[in-house]
């Protein structure tokens, strides 16, 4: 599945920036959706949710911006955007 391909891509860049800022938990992430991208904003937004279950953006809230443009360069891809984090640390 090219779209899962392209989220674990996104969930390892999300830990890299968490990571490289010392940040303890991401709090929001914005994605870009290619219209050709095979996968639709809501089936996104699930598979989201159950991948980040045990990381760092578990939680975070999700703003997906869907770009219907099929003949964008980046029409097949799901784009990390933004991302939002905290240095707080969490108390359990």
């Amino acid at each position: 599945m090219h779209e899962m391909t392209l989220l674990r891509d996104i969930f390892r860049k999300i830990g890299e920036v968490a990571e490289t800022n010392g940040a303890e938990r991401v709090v929001a992430v914005t994605l870009e959706l290619g219209a050709m991208a095979h996968i639709s904003a809501d089936h996104l937004r699930e598979h989201f949710t159950h991948e980040s279950v045990g990381g760092v953006a578990e939680g975070a809230r999700l703003t997906i911006i869907e770009n219907p443009d099929p003949n964008d360069p980046n029409a097949q891809e799901i784009i990390l955007r933004d991302i939002e984090i905290t240095e707080e640390k969490v108390v359990r």
